[in-house]
């Protein structure tokens, strides 16, 4: 999808999969593109191929200064952010009684906080601008619960509350702010689910296959772009149908 041309983007969690999709469709749309990664090493080479001009910065958004940081040192190199893909986070699986309070911890604070903290960052340069997209990945597994996923859960749900609200707070602003919730998405997070676990769930997908990343990054492009300026508070599920009710 083209008319990004000029439009500063910012894409948390850009180095690899959905992240690395989305930062590409966008910086192929003629934006401006950051991506943030883990790893300066990691998201340079991500940056490089995708190339455009997209830039690298290195942040752990469970740190508490890091997303302000984050933002500010993309605003100084590109100017006001215009779109805000919020894609960073981890998982630490394991079954409740097993759960570390630092596994539940990393996780609500990469995952949920830290895309709190980057929202609260980049609003007050959108609402100078009268105009800003804001896009949270979620999960279905933040819709339907998963066994052994308690923390990962809680976070992605917690998104869905956090979408709803800001698109209530910012709306008169001009500034949307929606959710995208993927199922199983080929990348190297889901690689590893494979035998009998990857033939049950495909088998519960009415299309019957995984998603590919681009097909998330064409959905975010959309809600980013001018034609979904009517849609705010919204989560879409892209997930092969397994979500529908």
């Amino acid at each position: 999808m083209t008319g990004f041309d000029g439009k500063v983007v910012l894409v948390t969690g850009g180095s690899r999969g959905i992240g690395r999709a989305c930062a590409a469709h966008f910086a192929n749309g003629g934006a401006q593109v950051a991506i943030c990664g883990r790893s300066l090493d990691t998201a340079t080479a991500a940056a490089n191929e995708i190339g455009h001009g997209t830039r690298a910065f290195q942040a752990d958004l469970a740190e508490p200064e890091a997303p302000a940081a984050l933002i500010s040192a993309v605003e100084e190199a590109f100017g006001p952010i215009a779109i805000l893909v919020n894609n960073a986070g981890l998982a630490r699986d394991t079954l409740l009684m097993r759960m570390k309070d630092d596994d539940w911890a990393q996780v609500i604070d990469t995952d949920l906080t830290g895309v709190f903290r980057c929202c609260r960052a980049v609003v007050r340069g959108m609402m100078k601008q009268r105009w800003g997209r804001i896009i949270n990945i979620s999960s279905v597994i933040g819709i339907l619960g998963q066994a052994g996923q308690a923390n990962y859960a809680a976070a992605k749900a917690g998104l869905l509350g956090l979408t709803r609200s800001l698109a209530r707070e910012l709306g008169s602003r001009n500034i949307t702010v929606n959710a995208v919730a993927p199922g199983l998405i080929e990348t190297d997070m889901t690689a590893v689910i494979q035998g009998e676990m990857r033939e049950a769930m495909l088998a519960r997908i009415p299309l019957g296959r995984a998603g590919h990343p681009e097909e998330v990054a064409g959905l975010v492009a959309y809600l980013a772009s001018e034609a979904a300026a009517y849609i705010t508070g919204a989560t879409i599920a892209i997930d092969g149908g397994l979500t529908m009710h």
